[in-house]
């Protein structure tokens, strides 16, 4: 796995004090970009929330993802990331493993008293924080402040707290598949808060936590079924959805989002499960967490942005989209269609790119994408995803023999059929048979596309 080395520079600890108001939650921030470009410390907010304790823990929660490693225990050590969208702080993390997504989004009901900034960084959560908001007790107003106040402005040429953390590339991409899952999801129930604590209390600990199981909504609860029928979600491996238990003394509902059970089994290809995404709402807030198909699969390795990588516009498309997007907590491909001169289709493979440089995420509250900016590269996504390096080689090299809706993909000492049926590919190769379809293209079928859209195809290494 390749990695690279995230440097995180603040200007001192984050930390919980006091205040003449109350309690002060101090959260310092990295370098960072902001409108007006790149900034070594930006500021966010400074106000107080309307319900400080469900903050508090909703900010643990992601903080407890961000830790944690699923699968293959081991801890995990990035911190979370935060985004101002004007009227919203946004706080996302991934697993260790890369296989659960979570993110807080405290909303402008949460947020009293100052306006919220525009821009993208990582804040630092450091264990005595969290000891700190753990230990937390009462509704006492809490300030929050996003980003140096001006004492940490007049300092911040001295000494400044680092962290230097291993960033593998798959970490990266997981942002980009997590967008793509949850584009297709639907909203497929909604519990009560009695309920919704009940249910979560109720799924298994444990060894029996790790196998994928299946909900159906049933009245105003859910009930576990054998199989994926119609109306039902995958909830694949229940104890990865334990950092949710921070919050549920503060939750009002729970929300839960998948694809059609019809075709979330379909694409599963025979595979155990499917992605879902877990919402708890509470004042002010929603803490989401969405879950790969198995926790023993991390998001990175989904394939569904593949067919977006590979097509011949996405990537000038993607120049051109980005320097419309403004910050905005909801974007609608509609508008940016008209406003780009683009069909929608093509609208939404440059944000599917645009994503896998960390530029665009997807809220499934609200069915839309938003603008956020992480300081990865797109092409460094591109250059060390094996499927498409390899189909970029095979199209290069003049391995594909196209034949009608039939084609020939000689890789190796084998010759591959790739054929394609209402606009799916199926490949007589292991990988298609194994997952069909399910974990995206083959490399066969990219590099078919790709002779037959007449893509770029250069340039690929290994």
């Amino acid at each position: 796995m390749t990695r690279s080395v995230q440097a995180f520079a603040y200007a001192r600890p984050s930390a919980l004090g006091s205040s003449g108001a109350g309690r002060s939650l101090g959260l310092e921030t990295s370098g960072g970009v902001t409108p007006v470009g790149a900034e070594a410390h930006p500021r966010f907010f400074s106000g107080f929330l309307t319900s400080p304790l469900a903050a508090a823990r909703g900010l643990l929660a992601v903080a407890d993802v961000a830790a944690a490693r699923y699968y293959q225990r081991r801890p995990g050590s990035l911190d979370p990331v935060v985004t101002g969208n004007g009227d919203r702080l946004r706080f996302e993390s991934f697993s260790g493993c890369n296989g659960v997504y979570a993110r807080l989004d405290v909303l402008r009901e949460g947020l009293d008293g100052a306006d919220t900034g525009h821009g993208t960084t990582n804040v630092d959560v450091n264990n005595p924080l969290r000891e700190a908001l753990s230990r937390l007790t009462g509704d006492d107003p809490l300030h929050l402040r996003v980003g140096p106040d001006e004492l940490a402005v007049t300092t911040l040429g001295g000494s400044v707290v680092e962290k230097k953390v291993p960033l593998p590339d798959r970490w990266l991409r997981g942002f980009a598949e997590a967008q793509v899952a949850c584009s297709g999801f639907d909203l497929r129930a909604e519990l009560p808060a009695a309920e919704a604590v009940r249910f979560l209390r109720s799924l298994p600990r444990g060894a029996g936590a790790r196998a994928p199981m299946w909900v159906v909504p049933a009245g105003r609860t859910l009930r576990p079924t054998t199989r994926p029928v119609p109306g039902a979600v995958c909830l694949a491996g229940p104890d990865r959805l334990a950092a949710l238990q921070r919050v549920l003394r503060h939750a009002t509902a729970l929300r839960v989002y998948g694809p059609a059970a019809a075709r979330s089994a379909a694409a599963a290809g025979g595979a155990r499960g499917a992605a879902s995404a877990w919402e708890v709402l509470l004042p002010g807030m929603r803490l989401t967490l969405t879950l790969s198909p198995d926790p023993s699969r991390g998001f990175s390795g989904e394939g569904r942005v593949l067919e977006a990588l590979a097509t011949r516009d996405a990537e000038a498309d993607a120049e051109l989209v980005s320097v419309l997007l403004a910050w905005e907590p909801r974007i609608d491909p509609g508008d940016l269609a008209v406003r780009a001169g683009l069909p929608v289709e093509r609208v939404r493979a440059a944000l599917t790119r645009l994503g896998t440089a960390g530029r665009v995420g997807y809220d499934v509250a609200e069915a839309a994408y938003f603008h956020r900016e992480l300081p990865y590269d797109a092409d460094r996504a591109e250059r060390h995803n094996p499927r498409l390096v390899a189909a970029r080689e095979l199209a290069a090299s003049g391995a594909v023999e196209l034949s009608g809706d039939l084609a020939t993909v000689a890789s190796g000492e084998r010759r591959y059929q790739v054929r394609e049926a209402d606009g799916a590919p199926t490949c007589t190769c292991r990988w298609w048979t194994d997952h069909r379809g399910g974990r995206g293209p083959c490399k066969h079928a990219l590099a078919v596309r790709m002779a037959r859209r007449g893509a770029k195809v250069t340039g690929g290494t290994r």
